[in-house]
């Protein structure tokens, strides 16, 4: 088809989108560990929620398992996932002695001290977030069973009876709607107005970024694509987000292969974003495949600007510097 032929076919790309410093980190600390130590290297747990990363790691030595269980007393190195881990997970690692790496995003990491804290001192504690996934699971792990309730909903928020009124506190998963949370906190602040909170919002700055991104693009275009995984939480939210604000369509896709092409024929502008564990380069195949069907002009439209970095876990780094 000539590209005379092609309908036109404006595309919003949101900014930012794709990696964020914590997903970045881990994916990193899985590659230097390949470098140092060499294949295998086993990774608890997706390192990050996307298969085309998870992919690209197991055909450079990447053993991806489920449990510790599946980790042979070998000496080689096992890394915990972005999403963290409950306490017994790295109790059962020094048990066995096994030399693990901690690629916990430290944004996770910061609502586990907050978990930890609040304990501590006492409080009855909520978690906001979704039953489940792995950031949750790792979150309820870091105390005693039915230390903390969670609250997936608004619902659940108006329903939760507490033990003692006075003293509650909750903390959040970091890759909620932060409309929905919102919502949620509003409720349990009508209902407990001495419910401590976090100092900083528990939802991380990526997710909070591209969620802004999209609120910004939805309602200008015809149909948005989200790029990302079907079990990437924050994904999920980025699609819900842009329907709430006004796209007519809004799909979540891994790559351009899984595009449904009949949902796409009369648009004449499309929004494109990516999920925080999806890389630009599934971005790239994506807008590719629309260029070839479509006369695609892309503009870029901001909503924030990035900078963060974390650096990577310390037996790495220091092993970086010996060389």
């Amino acid at each position: 088809m000539n590209t005379s032929e092609k309908p036109a076919l404006k595309v919003l790309l949101c900014s930012p989108r794709g990696f964020c410093a914590g997903v970045v980190r881990a994916i990193e600390s899985v590659e230097r560990a390949l470098a140092i130590y060499g294949p295998p290297v086993y990774v608890r747990h997706e390192i990050v929620h996307n298969r085309y990363v998870v992919d690209s790691l197991r055909a450079k030595g990447a053993i991806f398992v489920e449990d510790l269980d599946e980790v042979p007393d070998s000496g080689a190195p096992v890394i915990f996932s972005a999403h963290g881990v409950p306490r017994s997970v790295p109790a059962e690692a020094a048990r066995r002695h096994l030399f693990a790496l901690d690629a916990t995003c430290p944004l996770v990491t910061k609502v586990h001290r907050e978990t930890e804290i609040h304990y501590r001192r006492g409080h009855e504690i909520l978690l906001i977030g979704h039953s489940g996934h792995p950031e949750v699971i790792g979150t309820l792990g870091q105390l005693p069973p039915d230390a903390v309730t969670l609250i997936e909903s608004v619902s659940d928020a108006a329903n939760f009876m507490p033990r003692d009124a006075d003293n509650l506190a909750y903390v959040t998963q970091t890759t909620l709607s932060v409309q929905d949370t919102a919502e949620i906190v509003a409720v349990l602040r009508a209902r407990f107005p001495g419910i401590a909170g976090p100092r900083k919002d528990d939802i991380c700055y990526a997710t909070t970024n591209r969620q802004e991104a999209v609120k910004c693009v939805a309602p200008l275009v015809d149909a948005m694509i989200v790029v990302g995984a079907s079990n990437s939480s924050n994904s999920q939210r980025l699609t819900e987000v842009a329907k709430r604000a006004g796209c007519p369509r809004a799909v979540l896709v891994q790559r351009a292969a899984d595009i449904d092409w009949r949902a796409f024929g009369a648009v004449g502008s499309l929004g494109v974003t990516a999920g925080a564990s999806a890389p630009e380069v599934l971005v790239e195949e994506i807008i590719g495949a629309f260029a070839q069907r479509y006369a695609v002009s892309v503009e870029t439209v901001s909503a924030a600007k990035e900078g963060m970095f974390f650096p990577l876990p310390r037996r790495l780094r220091e092993s970086q510097a010996a060389e």
